[in-house]
């Protein structure tokens, strides 16, 4: 697929170097040019070379968008026109600036240290530790106090800049260079790639799979930032999950005597089940909070059209059932 050069204006004009007059450029060739020039400041960085990070943080949370929202992974796409990179199983979270926030806006409390430094820009990014430590990092998002030696394996794996209005590919670099130039430990940036078709894609799954990885996302190079669900942002996973609400409580038995044997659930499509697999002792001990929004795994759907094999995961960490601990099924009211 060809692009004119009226569409390609903000990815190709730094890959060639200002010229006045850009050419016609296969997409992947544009892309393959823009990843292997060096990081590029974003223009509000280039001003001056002795401005501090921190300097002159306005409040810009209310000139964020919403978060933009995933689909799930269809064939017959161009994958050459795609970023893709990891799907990490961390907690989502957004930098505004001045403070840590999770997706919905409430804020997370992480120690002052773990954000000294850090841009003025608006980023987003996943907080993580490590693949399979999930429910590490939402254990301490969900602390009512920064707990500091817990917080000091986290990582804040920066994605996009929600802010700009620049496409994909240009904000991926700016993003680069916004993080090479902080230097800082605790701020990385998440790795895009440039595949070419859907053999090369399989075989990256099937790796990242085979290490332990959830899957990948593939992000549309010349998509600009929107506000919830979309499809030039695509997730791709081998196992189905989705999320559903705890209305109940199915008592346990044997070893499970005095605690929760199952959460009964209600998902987005009214149907009620039990989810008992995948919760440990301590789930169970001191289940979620009736109202409270939980994650589950499955693979596919019985002839009664529930979810098969459920298998629950974790509640989600920026639910405000949870943040404001509400404790009936009606879920919670404003305050």
């Amino acid at each position: 697929m060809r692009y004119s050069p009226a569409a390609t204006h903000g990815l190709i004009g730094d890959a060639a170097c200002h010229a006045n007059r850009i050419t016609a450029m296969d997409l992947r060739t544009a892309l393959l040019a823009l990843l292997l020039l060096p990081p590029a400041l974003p223009v509000s960085a280039q001003t001056s070379s002795s401005t501090p990070l921190h300097a002159e943080r306005a409040p810009m949370s209310a000139r964020i968008p919403a978060p933009m929202l995933a689909s799930g992974f269809h064939g017959g796409i161009d994958i050459a026109g795609y970023l893709v990179s990891e799907k990490l199983d961390g907690v989502r979270a957004r930098w505004d600036g001045r403070q840590l926030l999770t997706r919905t806006g409430n804020r997370i409390d992480a120690p002052a240290w773990f954000t000294a430094g850090w841009p003025a820009q608006a980023i987003e990014g996943e907080l993580w530790i490590g693949r399979g430590q999930f429910q590490q990092v939402s254990d301490l998002v969900r602390a009512l106090q920064p707990d500091d030696s817990a917080w000091r394996p986290v990582r804040f794996m920066a994605f996009d800049l929600p802010a700009s209005p620049q496409p994909f590919a240009t904000r991926t670099r700016a993003l680069r260079a916004l993080v090479t130039r902080a230097a800082l430990p605790q701020l990385q940036r998440i790795a895009q790639i440039h595949l070419t078709d859907h053999a090369q894609l399989e075989a990256k799954l099937d790796a990242l799979v085979v290490d332990g990885g959830e899957g990948l996302m593939l992000h549309h190079a010349m998509s600009h930032y929107r506000a919830g669900r979309t499809d030039t942002l695509l997730k791709y996973k081998r196992r189905s999950d989705a999320e559903a609400r705890v209305v109940g409580y199915r008592p346990g038995k044997g070893k499970y005597l005095g605690m929760v044997g199952a959460l009964l659930v209600q998902d987005a499509h009214g149907r009620r089940f039990a989810l008992g697999s995948g919760l440990r002792d301590a789930d169970r001990a001191r289940p979620p909070v009736i109202g409270s929004l939980v994650t589950f795994r499955y693979n596919g759907l019985t002839a009664k059209g529930t979810p098969r094999f459920a298998r629950y995961q974790r509640v989600r960490p920026d639910d405000s059932a949870v943040a404001l601990g509400c404790v009936t099924a009606t879920g919670c009211t404003d305050q």
